[in-house]
């Protein structure tokens, strides 16, 4: 048993209070007999903080600086539909277009299911949007597998084929994939007719979008 003013490895200076059993450095067992003063260390766990942490923590940064009138309500100029892909986060920059004027909805694809129809309906008829632009773009990752495919993978790596058959919005290619959406959203009776509604893609190697061409023009006459 240590007594007041001993040092039970590593290098703990006590003071007179109720014991405490312990190892020291060398796995040794003592009885501390008082109360720690200084200089014991006792292992600190530190966990990764996740992307969401970090997130949250930045928010409180950004929040600092917000402008509140951002928090205005919105009052978009065009929707734009796009993929869900990091690369065309930045539609400010690569439209030249004010962040507030964007409505922006996206999907994996850009899918046009039946969920995006009505926020397009939303943002034309409600928030005032004017014109619709569906901007797909290369190297999607959506082009790299099939539906079957993909759920016959996840039953099988799962285990569980309950969700199955999932539609997942799968195709191969993007000017026939943006064909087939302006003519499901002009279709719609609901999105009025004098709405123009045209297709790109953006080219992720140049940063260039082109128009898919004849398509508009003949599905809005």
């Amino acid at each position: 048993m240590l007594q007041r003013g001993q040092v039970c490895e590593p290098k703990t200076v006590l003071a007179e209070g109720p014991g405490l059993a312990m190892n020291d450095s060398r796995g040794r067992g003592c009885t501390l007999t008082g109360v720690l003063l200084a200089n014991i260390h006792y292992p600190i766990r530190r966990f990764a903080m996740s992307i969401i942490d970090k997130a949250l923590k930045a928010n409180q940064t950004y929040a600092k600086k917000y402008d509140r009138k951002l928090g205005a309500h919105p009052a978009p100029k065009i929707a734009v539909v796009t993929c869900m892909d990091p690369r065309l986060s930045d539609l400010p920059g690569i439209l030249g277009l004010p962040i507030a004027d964007i409505d922006v909805i996206r999907t994996g694809g850009p899918a046009v299911t039946e969920d995006v129809l009505g926020e397009l309906v939303v943002s034309t008829r409600v928030l005032g949007s004017k014109e619709i632009m569906l901007l797909n773009h290369t190297g999607c990752g959506f082009t790299t597998f099939t539906d079957h495919e993909l759920n016959a993978k996840l039953t099988a790596l799962t285990g569980d084929s309950s969700p199955a058959p999932m539609r997942l919005f799968s195709f191969k290619d993007p000017e026939e994939n943006t064909r087939e959406q302006i003519k499901k959203v002009r279709s719609h009776p609901w999105i009025a007719k004098d709405v123009p509604v045209r297709g790109f893609i953006f080219d992720v190697e140049t940063g260039l979008i082109r128009e898919v061409k004849g398509v508009a023009q003949d599905a809005a006459a």
